[in-house]
Formats: C-alpha cells, structure tokens, sequence
C-alpha cells in the first residue's frame, strides 16, 4: 500500500466514530455587547463606542440591524453582538424594554421623578396583557400571570397606576 494511500486510510478511520468528520470546530468568542439602538437607524456614534475596542466591521452591523429591525423602524430593539476570533459577528435581538412600551402605551416622554407621590397615567389591563405578550420571550416568567405581574411593577415604579 502506498504511503499516500495508508494516510487516507487511517484518517478515515480516525473519523469514523465521529457523526461529523469533517466539521469545523465552533467559533471562540472574544467579545460579547448589550446595545440599545433606535430600530431602522443605528446611530454609528454608538456602535463605533461600544463595538470600536472589539475589531467588528460595525458597517456591516449596522446594516444587518437595520435590515432587521426596519419593521419596527421608531422603537428601541436592544441586540447581543457576539464577535469572534475571526472578527466575524452574530447579533442576537431581544424585545424593547418595558418601560419604553409603557411610555408608547401612554404617549408620555417619561415616567414620574418621585412615582410615590406623582402619577402620570393609566394602562388598562388589556394594555398590560399586551405587553406582557409581547415581552414574555425576554422576561423571567413561566406564564403569561406571572408577566403580567412584572409589567404591572414596572409601571408603578414609573408612577403609572394599573387598572385593576
């Protein structure tokens, strides 16, 4: 047996017992950023302060979430960026947070300085649900009551009453 052939022989039964012999091992992540961008229209000020330090090619970032999020175009999607070893990038989106979907629920720019005494609106417990809905797939809650429950806190923390 030739000694080309020989090595063809045993790499191949090296890799026999593998599902997969041939496959790249996984990425090593060097890098991992929490942003919170305006969907449709990422500001490169903020990518280029937090992803700057990292080596990410933030052009094609910001495209990738603009592209992404432009159905939302007005609201604010935070999104994971994992950069690798390769500088390449993966983005991971998460819902916007729940206090920016109370202020949308309301039409309000912001909640109340001192919630204790000041109140600055109402939601309806449809409303809440919606949110709710909405948020469930970021929040920590097994069912929708328990979400619920942790929108409703959110808005008396801002100083807006919940109906009951």
């Amino acid at each position: 047996m030739s000694k080309k052939l020989a090595s063809c022989v045993l790499k191949t039964a090296r890799a026999a017992h593998l599902k997969e012999p041939y496959a790249m091992p996984p990425k090593k992540k060097t890098h991992e950023v929490t942003l919170a961008l305006e969907a449709g229209n990422a500001a490169m000020v903020d990518l280029g302060k937090m992803l700057g330090p990292t080596g990410a090619n933030m052009r094609a970032v910001k495209v990738e979430y603009d592209e992404a999020t432009a159905k939302n175009r007005g609201e604010i999607i935070p999104v994971i960026v994992s950069v690798f070893e390769d500088r390449s990038h993966a983005l991971a989106y998460k819902t916007p947070p729940t206090s920016f979907l109370i202020r949308k629920a309301l039409g309000i720019q912001s909640g109340a300085s001192n919630p204790l005494t000041q109140t600055v609106g109402t939601l309806s417990t449809t409303q809440v649900k919606e949110i709710a809905e909405r948020k469930l797939p970021d929040l920590n809650a097994n069912d929708l009551d328990a979400a619920i429950q942790i929108v409703a806190g959110t808005a008396r923390s801002m100083g807006v009453k919940v109906a009951s």
